[in-house]
C-alpha cells in the first residue's frame, strides 16, 4: 500500500494553560498562554514542522477546547483523520508554570477525559496502513481500555510493515502512583508499572526515554541495569536522554557505561523551560530515524528540537521549522539563551507564524474600510452611521469571499467596531489599523496605550497595520521619531504573537522616484524591523517594483509579501497599476477602499440609498477590483 504518511502518533491531547509569570508559584500567576500539548500531540506537531507527513490518534471534547486542539493541528500541517470527537467528555487541561531551571509546577485535569476514553473501534486498519511509522507514548499503557487501543494500532503497524516506536513519557500521576499536586513528578517506584511496561516492550523497534523513564520500565535505579533488562526483553534501538550531557543510542548489547553508546552533538544553552523538551527531541529523532540518517545525525536533530524547546516559552511553539534547524545546524550558538538570539528568533517566527492563524495568503484581495477621518468628514456621518456602515462593507467583503481563501478586510476599532469583531472567525483575514489618521510625525491610536500594551486585547487573527507618511528625505529628528513608534509598535505586536503591516506612503510627503520606496525599506530594516507584510503605493515602473523588492528580499527572505494600496484612485488608474504590480510575484494583491466604498458610502450617510443597494454596489465594485487583480496575474504568468 502507498504510504502516504510518514508517522501517526497515539494518545493524550490537551490544552496548555502555560503561566505567563515566569520564576513564581503557579499559585500566583495572573495570566496564561494557551496552546496545544500532550505528548503525542506535540510530537505529531514538531515532526510536521520539520516537513515529515504526520498524524495523530486521539480524541477531544465536543466543545470550545476540543475544536481547538482540532483547529490547531489542522494549522500545524497535522492530519487530523484520527481525532475523534467524544460527546460526553471534556477534552483534557494541563496548567503550567515555570518556577526556575529544575521547578516547573503543574496540574493535569484529567479525569474521565475524552483522549483516555480511546478504545480499540477507534483505530482504523486502513489508517493505520498509510503510515510508515506509529509512535505510543507511556500513559496510554496505565488504562485497560485505552492500552488495547494502543496495541491494536501496533498490531497493525506492524502488519502493514511500518516502524514503531515508543516514549516511555513516565508521569507517575497519570498512573495513580503520585497525586494531583505532584504533576512535576518525573519518577515513583512502581512494581506495577513496570510490568505492564515489560509486556509491551516487545512491540517497539524504537525505545525513549530519560534515566529515570528507563528505571520505571527496567525496573531499576541503576541505569545500565535498567537497560540491559530492557533489552532483555526488546531488540529495540534503546535511545536513553541524558539532560545537558544530551543522548546516546544503543542498537545491541548495553556496555558498561552510557558514555560508549552512540551519541550526536549537544548544544551549551540556557535552559528556561524544561516542559516540552522530551517531545522536541523525539521529533527531531524521528526526522534523523525515518530519513535513514545516522545515529550520530539523528542524535544531532534530536538534540538541537531539545534546545530549542528548554528555552522558550510553551511546548509546541518553540520547535523549529525545518528551514530554522538547518540555519541553526550550520550557523551554531552564537548566545545560550535562544529566545533572545534575534537573527534565529525571526527565522523562528516568520517561518511558523502562518500556523497561528489559517488560510492560504498566496493571493490578497482586500476590502479595505479602515479610514476614520474620510468618514467622519462625509455630510451625515454619525458615529452610529459610521459603525452601521462599516457593518455594510463587511457584509459586502463576506459576499464577495463566499467562503473563498485570499480575501480579507482592512477595519478600524474606533468606528468600526462592530464589523472588526463580526469579521474574527469568518475566513476574512483582517487588518486592524494603529495610527492616528493623517499625523505625521506618526501618532498611535489612544486605546493602544504608551507602551502599546493594549495590543494584548486584540484577536489573534487581527493583523497589526500602521501607515507612516514618511520620505528618504525626512530630516533625522522626525526620521528617528517615527522610526521608534513604528519600532515600538512592531516589538509589542511580536510580543503578542501578532502580524505586523507597514504602509509607507512618501509620495504624500515629497518627490517620489525609482528608489525611493527601496531607500525607505532598507531604512526600516537598519533599525530591526521586519514587516510581515508591506503595503506599498502603486509604482508606475517595473524598475520602481524590482527595486523595493530587491530591498525586502536582501532583508527577509521569508516575508508574507506586498499589497497595492489604492489612494483613492479610479478604477482604470488601478487597473493599470495591478498590471505592473502583478508581474512580481511578491506582490500577493490590493487592499483598496475608497474606490469601492466612497461614492456609495456619501449617498448613504445622506439618504440616498439603501442599504441592499449600498451592499450590492459595494460587492459588485470589489468583485470587479478582484477580476482586475486576478486577470493581471494570469496574464503575468502567461495563463
Amino acid at each position: 500500500m502507498n504510504k502516504t504518511l510518514d508517522v501517526i502518533t497515539i494518545g493524550r491531547s490537551s490544552v496548555d494553560l502555560y503561566g505567563a509569570q515566569v520564576g513564581g508559584r503557579l499559585e500566583d500567576m495572573g495570566s496564561f498562554n494557551k496552546y496545544i500539548g500532550g505528548s503525542p500531540t506535540n510530537i505529531a506537531c514538531g515532526a510536521a514542522r520539520l516537513g515529515l507527513k504526520s498524524a495523530v490518534i486521539t480524541k477531544v471534547g465536543d466543545e470550545h477546547m476540543g475544536r481547538f486542539i482540532r483547529e490547531q493541528l489542522v494549522r500545524e500541517g497535522v492530519d487530523v483523520r484520527g481525532v475523534a470527537t467524544d460527546p460526553e467528555r471534556l477534552t483534557a487541561l494541563v496548567i503550567l508554570g515555570i518556577r526556575d531551571e529544575e521547578q516547573f509546577p503543574l496540574i493535569f485535569y484529567r479525569e474521565n477525559c475524552a483522549d483516555m476514553a480511546l478504545r480499540e473501534d477507534d483505530i482504523d486498519e486502513a489508517f493505520v496502513a498509510q503510515a510508515r511509522s506509529v509512535v505510543a507514548t507511556g500513559t496510554h499503557l496505565s488504562n485497560i481500555r485505552t492500552e488495547a487501543a494502543v496495541l491494536k494500532a501496533l498490531r497493525l503497524a506492524r502488519k502493514h510493515g511500518a516502524k514503531t516506536a515508543l516514549d516511555i513519557d513516565y508521569r507517575p500521576n497519570l498512573w495513580g502512583v503520585a497525586g494531583h499536586g505532584d504533576g512535576e513528578s518525573r519518577f515513583v517506584e512502581s512494581q506495577a508499572v513496570t510490568a505492564k511496561l515489560q509486556s509491551t516492550l516487545h512491540y517497539f523497534d524504537l525505545i525513549v526515554g530519560t534515566e529515570e523513564e528507563f528505571h520505571i520500565a527496567g525496573g531499576s535505579t541503576d541505569t545500565i541495569a535498567a537497560l540491559r533488562r530492557v533489552r532483555a526483553v526488546s531488540k529495540a534501538t534503546l535511545v536513553c536522554k541524558r539532560g545537558a550531557k544530551g543522548a546516546v543510542a544503543f542498537e545491541s548489547e548495553i556496555p558498561h557505561s552510557l558514555d560508549l553508546g552512540q551519541s550526536g552533538p549537544g548544544f551549551p544553552i540556557e535552559v528556561f523551560n524544561v516542559l516540552g523538551a522530551g517531545d522536541g527531541f523525539f521529533s527531531g529523532l524521528l526526522k534523523g530515524w525515518l530519513d535513514e540518517e545516522t545515529w550520530q545525525k539523528a542524535l544531532e536533530y534530536a538534540n538541537a528540537c531539545g534546545a530549542f524547546a528548554v528555552s522558550r516559552h510553551g511546548c509546541t511553539p518553540a520547535y523549529p521549522s525545518l528551514k530554522e534547524l538547518s540555519f541553526f545546524l550550520k550557523r551554531g550558538v552564537t548566545r545560550a539563551d535562544l529566545r533572545n538570539d534575534e537573527e534565529l528568533e525571526q527565522i523562528h517566527w516568520s517561518t511558523n507564524r502562518h500556523r497561528r492563524v489559517s488560510g492560504d495568503w498566496s493571493t490578497m484581495r482586500v476590502f479595505a474600510f479602515d479610514h476614520r477621518m474620510q468618514f467622519e468628514q462625509m455630510a451625515g456621518y454619525t458615529p452610529q452611521k459610521g459603525g452601521a456602515f462599516k457593518k455594510l462593507c463587511l457584509e459586502a467583503a463576506l459576499f464577495v469571499q463566499d467562503g473563498q481563501t485570499g480575501y480579507g478586510i482592512l477595519c478600524d476599532n474606533r468606528i468600526g467596531r462592530q464589523a472588526l469583531h463580526a469579521a474574527t472567525g469568518t475566513g476574512l483575514w483582517v487588518g486592524r489599523p494603529c495610527e492616528w489618521p493623517g499625523s505625521r510625525p506618526l501618532t498611535l491610536e489612544p486605546e493602544l496605550g504608551l507602551d502599546c500594551g493594549g495590543l494584548e486585547e486584540w484577536a489573534r487573527d487581527n493583523v497589526v497595520k500602521v501607515l507612516c507618511f514618511c520620505h528618504p528625505e525626512d530630516d533625522a529628528a522626525l526620521r528617528a521619531r517615527q522610526e521608534e513608534t513604528v519600532g515600538r509598535l512592531y516589538q509589542a505586536a511580536r510580543r503578542n504573537g501578532l502580524e505586523f503591516l507597514l504602509e509607507i506612503i512618501p509620495s504624500k510627503v515629497g518627490v517620489v522616484d525609482e528608489m525611493t520606496n527601496a531607500k525607505l525599506i532598507e531604512q526600516f530594516y537598519a533599525v530591526g524591523i521586519y514587516p510581515d507584510w508591506w503595503k506599498l503605493e502603486p509604482m508606475t515602473s517595473s524598475a520602481a517594483w524590482r527595486n523595493a523588492i530587491r530591498a525586502i528580499e536582501a532583508h527577509d527572505g521569508n516575508t508574507r509579501g506586498i499589497v497595492v494600496l489604492g489612494l483613492d484612485a479610479p478604477e482604470e488608474e488601478l487597473a493599470a497599476s495591478f498590471k505592473i504590480a502583478a508581474s512580481f510575484d511578491l506582490v500577493k494583491g490590493f487592499a483598496v477602499g475608497r474606490t469601492i466604498f466612497g461614492d456609495v458610502a456619501r449617498q448613504w450617510m445622506t439618504g440616498d440609498t439603501t442599504d441592499e443597494a449600498a451592499v450590492s454596489e459595494m460587492a459588485r465594485r470589489f468583485t470587479r477590483l478582484c477580476n482586475i487583480w486576478d486577470s493581471a496575474r494570469q496574464s503575468a504568468k502567461g495563463n
